[in-house]
């Protein structure tokens, strides 16, 4: 219990303050304990930050009922790619949070780059796996294909939010939809 008390203090912090502006004392008390308390559950901040990578990976989950990234890409189809944009956009708001903190953690902690790289690199190879699956645009290309893909949605997904732009979710991912079906869908 006191570990999620202080991952959601940091959380809310880190949103409120920015990453290199709290101090384990602010999320200490924030958490309503002390600073002897939080170093008995992380090392460090880097260490918490680590833990919040863990707990996005867990909102990120792939349920069941989901598709897989990799087979959505190799069908390659507007279709298949628009409702796997759609399910995932409708968790924006939930890992927004954690995004926007562990890529702002990797800014300023240069032993958390190379793990918020590799998490990211996780979901191009997903991208670009589902390209060389389908045998889909020359070798040579696929992963700058998946790095523009990757990189539209994981901007779309830290940065729109309801009522602050002037189209819709299902307006902002029916554009995601298409852009994706251009760089990464199979051609008539």
């Amino acid at each position: 219990m006191t570990r999620k008390l202080l991952l959601s203090a940091a959380l809310q912090l880190f949103q409120s303050k920015g990453y290199a502006s709290t101090t384990v004392d602010d999320i200490a008390s924030t958490a309503g304990t002390t600073r002897v308390t939080f170093y008995a559950y992380f090392k460090s901040r880097s260490d918490l930050a680590r833990a919040l990578i863990g707990e996005l990976n867990d909102l990120l989950g792939r349920s069941a009922s989901a598709p897989v990234l990799v087979d959505v890409v190799a069908a390659g189809t507007y279709q298949a790619m628009a409702g796997w944009l759609h399910h995932r956009s409708s968790s924006w708001e939930l890992f927004r949070p954690h995004l926007s903190a562990i890529s702002e953690a990797a800014t300023v902690e240069p032993e958390l780059r190379g793990l918020v790289v590799g998490w990211f690199e996780e979901v191009i190879a997903e991208i670009k796996n589902g390209l060389d699956r389908a045998g889909r645009f020359v070798p040579e290309v696929r992963h700058s294909r998946a790095v523009l893909a990757f990189v539209q949605l994981d901007h779309l997904g830290r940065h729109w939010t309801e009522g602050r732009s002037e189209a819709s979710r299902e307006q902002v991912v029916t554009v995601l939809a298409e852009s994706w079906f251009t760089l990464l869908g199979e051609r008539p």
